[in-house]
């Protein structure tokens, strides 16, 4: 038997063990349309009865010796990394992602669960000063039940970089993996933690719709909900959460923007622009969305950058050695044409691209881009390059904070102190100098501003943070003395 032995969760969700969901959905290979096995759907019924398990289940695990839980952290760790090879295979056929792209996806994501397992040894707490003869001071708490809500496009970090940490710190956990995703963002988790020796009931894995994501947000023993997906529907999360006082940490989408100033090395800055424009198709909310490029090297750089777009491989990642492979499903698919072409039709000159074969869609670099065209005002989660021309750093900085989102940003220069001032005055979460916008590192701060998110919540404190409560305690040797 295989790990993830597609025999073993036909038509099942995990939830304290392998069960009947109440529907089932084929698991496709975007790049051919194969059926690669059939996975359980969860419906509301299903993820209510799992939240009642996991809040059973949670308050012997939150007692359980820190000792142990690090323990069970590093196991899966170590789980992860001895399946690596049949997992990247799900990434690639799954997912769509060339080989490189899943092994560096399955690096990060054991490299999550490492650095989680170090989360039960820190201070919980601090001693605080009390006028009063008592001891006063603030400890962290688990919070009980975290909903975790991942999406399709790297779904092994974007899920394990909340339910890793949140089991750490003494959680169970929900987890809602897109179901076109439901392999590489759910059965993998599953099968870690089952393998890892984790207790029975601490971690529930129901791929499902929308009313599944809602069902999972409205359950009141779930108290915190970690979302990653895009900016709309986090939007819907977070009113959703609001309306039952409960805590959505949203990381959203992006429209990162990467500068080019005049001095850059033009050869290194166009492979840096084709790398973060072009990685995984686009599907990366750290994708390069927007290129301004200084005018005195503009037209070189367009030019480099669609040579390189002319000449990278698209095809079936699981065939042979391609640079990219397909986008996720027709209806992202046509979004990014309809994009693309609107973008052209207003005046934006394609200089690379802009076709597109079943769901392989080529690189594209455009032109004499307007801020007003689809293209570059919005999101387009595919492989495309909008290249708009700038003639100072002031005008550079007013283009890049002009957007709704504020995620990452890539400046390229060879004066380095030029380009933290100008980084200074630009809204993002992240900042990269002389690099692309893409970028991740599990023990570094990850969130957005802005429409990108509701700020950093991954990585060291920030998971501390997200993933427990805070509360007061004072000690006394006697009861304290009141004049009633």
């Amino acid at each position: 038997m295989t790990f993830l032995d597609a025999a073993a969760w036909r038509g099942k969700v995990y939830s304290g063990g392998w069960v009947s969901a109440q529907g089932e959905a084929a698991v496709t290979e975007p790049a051919t349309g194969s059926e690669l096995g059939r996975t359980g759907i969860a419906g509301p019924g299903d993820v209510a009865a799992a939240v009642g398990r996991a809040a059973a289940a949670q308050a012997a695990w939150a007692a359980t010796p820190y000792t142990q839980r690090a323990a069970i952290l590093r196991r899966a760790g170590e789980i992860w990394l001895a399946n690596a090879a049949e997992i990247e295979d799900w990434s690639v056929r799954e997912g769509g992602k060339i080989p490189p792209a899943a092994q560096f996806e399955t690096h990060v994501a054991t490299e999550e669960i490492f650095e989680a397992a170090t989360l039960p040894n820190r201070p919980t707490g601090e001693i605080i000063p009390s006028e009063q003869p008592r001891l006063s001071y603030v400890e962290r708490v688990p919070v009980g039940v975290v909903g975790v809500i991942a999406p399709f496009n790297f779904p092994q970090i974007l899920a394990i970089r909340s339910v890793a940490p949140a089991l750490a710190l003494g959680n169970a956990v929900v987890l809602k993996p897109d179901p076109r995703t439901a392999v590489c963002g759910g059965v993998v988790l599953a099968r870690v933690f089952e393998e890892a020796g984790l207790p029975e009931g601490l971690l529930h894995v129901l791929p499902g719709g929308v009313d599944a994501g809602e069902a999972l947000i409205t359950e009141p023993a779930a108290r915190v909900i970690s979302f990653t997906g895009s900016t709309a529907a986090g939007r819907r999360v977070g009113e959703l959460a609001a309306r039952h006082l409960k805590r959505a940490h949203l990381e959203l989408g992006g429209n990162s923007a990467l500068i080019v100033l005049d001095d850059a090395d033009l050869g290194a800055a166009a492979s840096a622009g084709a790398w973060g424009s072009f990685l995984h198709q686009g599907q990366i909310c750290m994708t390069t969305g927007r290129h301004l490029v200084h005018e005195a090297i503009y037209d070189d750089y367009v030019s480099a950058l669609a040579e390189k777009a002319a000449h990278l491989p698209v095809g079936d990642p699981a065939a042979g050695p391609v640079a990219l492979g397909p986008v996720i499903d027709e209806q992202q698919r046509d979004k990014i044409h309809a994009m693309v072409t609107g973008s052209v039709s207003a005046g934006a000159r394609l200089a690379a691209g802009g076709t597109y074969e079943g769901l392989f869609y080529r690189p594209t670099v455009l032109a004499e881009i307007a801020p007003s065209m689809p293209a570059y005002a919005d999101e387009v989660f595919g492989p495309v390059a909008p290249v708009l021309r700038f003639s100072t750093a002031d005008e550079a900085a007013k283009l890049a904070a002009d957007s709704e989102y504020g995620l990452s940003l890539g400046i390229l220069t060879r004066d380095v102190m030029r380009g933290l001032d100008l980084a200074r005055r630009i809204p993002t979460g992240i900042v990269h100098i002389n690099d692309q916008t893409v970028d991740d590192a599990p023990n570094a701060p990850f969130g957005g501003v802005l429409a990108s998110g509701t700020g950093a919540r991954f990585g060291g404190t920030a998971n501390l943070e997200a993933f427990t409560d805070t509360r007061w305690v004072t000690v006394r040797g006697d009861i304290t003395p009141y004049p009633f």
